[in-house]
């Protein structure tokens, strides 16, 4: 039985490992294949495939993409990219400068509030080749300034969507999203759907070229992905998963593993590359 992980992030993001790095402890954790998903990002790819070259672990090129529909961010997972395709790296372009000013600017509500944290601070927190900034390393550069506890603390007081310092951000819509990830090349797959969202939203996404759904993963019940799959294969879509690992810090990588055959058409959806 192959053992495969659909969402893994890495330094080009939030993740804490370089994309080297994590397919080193893939092949460690005995997980055949793994997808790098960075948040709007395909900037970790490159390294992943040449340090995957010749070696146990297949590495399947992806992304996440941040969108919006109505008032909910959705995220999209694409599998399968072309890590140069033009609609990808123009996202990604727009989508890195709004993530640097929405940090900047939750740093400018925290200082506001007597939090001493500065935007260099999140830099550094973020490591030298991130290169999409998110609330995770402005929770890291809290956690390193004395500010809060832990990462978590943040988040539940000032970093998450109910937080005194959290702030919007513009976002493409969910169709642009699936376009995107299809003009790269891709499919696309709806990540860690929300079961207070999905009745209501994964029509509609399936009409606009959603291929799958994220059913397997760490934190979802069982009743929601069994709901999930079901309502998946009636609308003809494939099921997914993965971890949504970022780091040790978390849960071990390997821990969380689906077997290939419950995911095989997004697997063979890109061939055998």
């Amino acid at each position: 039985m192959k053992r495969v992980d659909l969402h893994l992030h890495t330094r080009a993001s939030d993740g804490e490992l370089s994309p080297a790095d994590l397919v080193r402890t893939a092949a460690d954790a005995r997980l055949d294949i793994i997808a790098i998903t960075d948040h709007d990002t395909i900037g970790g790819v490159a390294e992943a495939l040449a340090a995957a070259a010749g070696g146990p672990v297949r590495v399947i090129a992806g992304v996440e993409v941040s969108s919006r529909h109505g008032e909910d961010e959705i995220h999209v997972l694409g599998y399968h990219v072309a890590p140069d395709a033009a609609s990808l790296l123009a996202h990604e372009a727009g989508a890195l400068g709004r993530r640097q000013e929405r940090a900047r600017e939750m740093v400018r509500k925290l200082q506001s509030m007597g939090i001493a944290v500065e935007y260099e601070d999140v830099l550094r927190a973020a490591g030298t080749d991130a290169r999409a900034i998110g609330r995770p390393h402005v929770a890291r550069a809290m956690v390193a300034a004395g500010q809060v506890r832990s990462v978590g603390e943040a988040f539940d007081r000032f970093l998450g969507d109910a937080g005194s310092a959290f702030v919007p951000t513009e976002l493409p819509s969910v169709r642009s999203a699936i376009e995107m990830i299809r003009d790269a090349g891709g499919v696309a797959v709806w990540a860690h759907p929300d079961p207070r969202q999905f009745d209501a939203a994964i029509r509609d996404f399936a009409e606009w070229g959603l291929s799958g759904v994220e059913c397997f993963r760490p934190t979802t019940n069982p009743s929601d992905a069994k709901h999930f799959r079901s309502v998946a294969r009636e609308l003809g879509l494939w099921p997914s998963g993965g971890s949504d690992w970022h780091g040790p810090y978390r849960s071990r990588l390997g821990d969380f593993f689906i077997p290939v055959e419950d995911v095989q058409e997004v697997v063979d959806a890109g061939g055998t590359g």
